[in-house]
């Protein structure tokens, strides 16, 4: 969230961070988009008397505050298919792997365990099966043999700062679309050739 917040900063950003919502009372997120002078919104899922109803109250708050995309950073809270439907490819999560692998919890203990040698993170839109739908932007870490889950996290988030940023600008910008589940980037050029050079 701080990382969404310090690039919309920026005069030529295309997006503006409007309202910071959380679930729970003392999310830390709350203090730092009030210290940035964005309005924040405690809807605590204590108040509903189940999911629907908390993502209908939700949905509702949204729709009020002319909200036109949400970025999940850091809300724990699995929504509901309706939800996620109703603001279908106006949704958008970041997760540290490289999806399709490893997706839920402990990724990074989970990709040491597995002996991969590259791991990362994904921003994606959000779809109703949790950890899925169409892949905006991966970020590639190498993974070292001394590695614990602790430090693979630290550099691992370093990337995710830098990679939701970019994914929203271009959400914002008009610059995504979607074509059988799969992310179109309009003017993304790849380079004429990628070279993976392991240090050993």
């Amino acid at each position: 969230m701080s990382a969404l917040i310090k690039a919309a900063q920026a005069a030529d950003f295309p997006a503006e961070i409007s309202l910071v919502v959380s679930n729970r009372p003392d999310a830390a997120g709350l203090a730092v988009a009030k210290a940035a002078g964005i309005r924040t919104m405690i809807h605590n899922h204590r108040d509903f008397a189940d999911r629907i109803a908390f993502d209908a109250s939700l949905d509702a708050h949204l729709r009020i505050e002319n909200i036109d995309i949400i970025c999940l950073a850091g809300f724990m809270r699995l929504l509901t298919p309706w939800l996620v439907e109703r603001w279908r490819n106006r949704m958008i999560n970041v997760h540290p792997s490289l999806l399709p692998s490893f997706p839920g919890l402990d990724t990074h203990a989970r990709a040491l365990e597995a002996g991969v040698r590259f791991h990362g993170c994904t921003v994606h839109f959000v779809r109703p099966e949790m950890d899925s739908g169409p892949i905006i932007l991966q970020s590639v870490v190498p993974v070292q043999f001394e590695d614990t889950p602790d430090i693979l996290a630290a550099r691992v988030l370093r990337q995710e700062h830098a990679l939701y940023p970019a994914a929203l600008g271009l959400l914002a910008g008009g610059r995504l679309s979607i074509e059988a589940e799969r992310v179109r980037i309009e003017g993304a050029r790849m380079p004429a050739e990628i070279l993976v050079a392991p240090r050993f």
